[in-house]
């Protein structure tokens, strides 16, 4: 895990969020945002497993934080040990060129967002690199106005994933 690209992914996204015209955050909030919260970085969390893609024209409904339901497109799936247990994931088109696994785990409503989190993941040939912390909350965890895809089914994770962005605190006002 290389500890310094990840804190400068950090420094960058809190430099987004507290002040960028594009950032989720409400303007309030944004005055006095002093970063996000996150777990500390853990190597442990930077699985490596299998990868397996869909047809190209594979389709999954997802249900967002709106409660309205989207078609998206189904990349593929990843398969990962935690905690000595074999998940199998599904892998979603981010409609940017990028693919993202929206997953809940055990710290949701806890200690991260309730509605999951998304997580990256890399693919090189028939191998899957998901490292949780990357793990980010959607827009919808800190303002209600926008709408999220809420992980699928298959994609809710019994254990805790100590990794990532943790629930956003809002600054005192």
């Amino acid at each position: 895990m290389n500890t310094a690209a990840l804190e400068r992914h950090r420094k960058e996204r809190d430099v987004f969020f507290g002040e960028h015209y594009a950032s989720p955050l409400p303007e309030a909030d944004m005055e006095r945002f002093d970063g996000l919260w996150y777990f500390a970085p853990d190597p442990r969390w930077r699985l490596v497993g299998s990868w397996a893609p869909a047809p190209e024209d594979a389709r999954v409904d997802v249900v967002a934080s709106t409660g309205t339901t989207s078609a998206y497109r189904l990349a593929g799936w990843v398969e990962v040990d935690i905690a000595g247990e074999s998940y199998r994931m599904a892998v979603l088109d981010d409609g940017d060129g990028g693919w993202f696994i929206p997953f809940r785990d055990a710290t949701c409503g806890r200690s991260t967002y309730p509605g999951g989190r998304y997580v990256p993941v890399e693919i090189d040939g028939r191998t899957a690199v998901v490292d949780f912390n990357y793990a980010s909350n959607p827009y919808c965890a800190y303002d209600e106005e926008f709408s999220c895809p809420l992980p699928p089914p298959g994609n809710m994770l019994p254990v805790p994933v100590e990794a990532g962005e943790r629930d956003y605190r809002p600054p005192r006002r």
